[in-house]
């Protein structure tokens, strides 16, 4: 098992402030919108060095989304901020219908999503976004695994053209990967190379996965653990490669198991290599009140919920091949 090793822990909210500021300098045309939310995405550096090119919205989030569109028409590049369950479920008429259908060149970005936003609870939690960006056509989808993967993919988007989901998390978490990665949207990256079974893995969830294979290895069994940043476009090439190798899957976010990343990978393993699969993910119920840790925990998010995941495929892995 490779080992990463980290010396610092940030959220991957900042990365995205500190790409969003990086973006800005690149490229004159990237304009910001803030529901009222500027200091907990980190915003801030980029209002005070563009205060020009920065708008304060307020609470009025499907107003947001209406401005963003149309500062497109005019050539700007719109990147809005506020938490994920505002940037998708209070504004998803918004966002299909000004934004999507008709392409514009929006960069909706999300931050405190999933069940780590922590003591806000269920109403903030949202667990269902990856699902409801990823089913709009034409809708790109990437959740980073740390801050500088986030930083990265925050440049990717502004060079992008195409309306944009990003998303990501306010807890500190390990910055494991590179501070000089070129990140590519559709590109899968591998984190471990192994041939018992295959790990796909997104967002904060991926460094989970990462312990999750160091305690596997300690037991013989060798992962094959695959970043997934980019939830749509899936690369569906690095998915059968790993999968034909390995014969068996666990899927790994925080995200209902509907919807998400576990359900893409079985959409492409029904239609070319169907294979045993464990699910990772919070099974088909609201979130609750409680610090990231617990809730983590509590709702099967762990590095040992992806160890019995993988014990469990891949004795029904060992079954089917038995019966074959």
């Amino acid at each position: 098992m490779k080992k990463y090793p980290y010396t610092e822990k940030k959220d991957t909210r900042s990365g995205f402030g500190a790409g969003l500021l990086e973006a800005g300098k690149k490229n004159p045309e990237v304009v910001a919108l803030c529901a009222d939310l500027t200091g907990s995405l980190k915003m801030d550096a980029f209002e005070k060095e563009f205060p020009n090119r920065f708008f304060q919205i307020g609470i009025a989030e499907a107003n947001m989304m209406g401005i963003a569109a149309g500062l497109t028409i005019g050539g700007k590049i719109p990147f809005t901020g506020t938490f994920a369950n505002f940037s998708t479920g209070r504004v998803y008429d918004q966002i299909r219908q000004s934004i999507v259908y008709s392409g514009k060149n929006v960069k909706i970005c999300a931050s405190h999503a999933g069940i780590t936003l922590g003591e806000d609870g269920a109403t903030h939690q949202i667990l269902e976004d990856i699902g409801m960006m990823r089913m709009l056509p034409g809708m790109v989808v990437i959740n980073p695994a740390d801050y500088n993967q986030t930083k990265a993919a925050t440049l990717a988007i502004a060079e992008y053209d195409g309306p944009v989901y990003l998303r990501f998390g306010r807890p500190v978490v390990p910055v494991f990967t590179p501070a000089d990665q070129k990140f590519e949207i559709g590109k899968a990256i591998s984190f471990n190379d192994g041939a018992d079974v295959s790990i796909f893995a997104t967002g904060h969830l991926l460094w989970k996965a990462i312990e999750a294979g160091e305690i596997l290895a300690s037991k013989g069994i060798e992962a094959d653990i695959i970043n997934i940043h980019t939830i749509k476009p899936l690369d569906v090439e690095a998915v059968l490669k790993s999968v034909r190798k390995t014969q068996c899957v666990v899927t790994a976010e925080e995200h209902q198991i509907h919807g998400g990343l576990g359900d893409a990978i079985a959409h492409v393993l029904s239609q070319h290599y169907p294979a045993p699969q464990e699910f990772i993910g919070v099974k088909d119920v609201f979130g609750e009140s409680g610090t990231p840790e617990q809730l983590m925990k509590k709702y099967g998010l762990e590095a040992e919920n992806i160890v019995a995941a993988v014990e469990k495929v891949m004795s029904r892995k060992k079954q089917e091949l038995s019966h074959s």
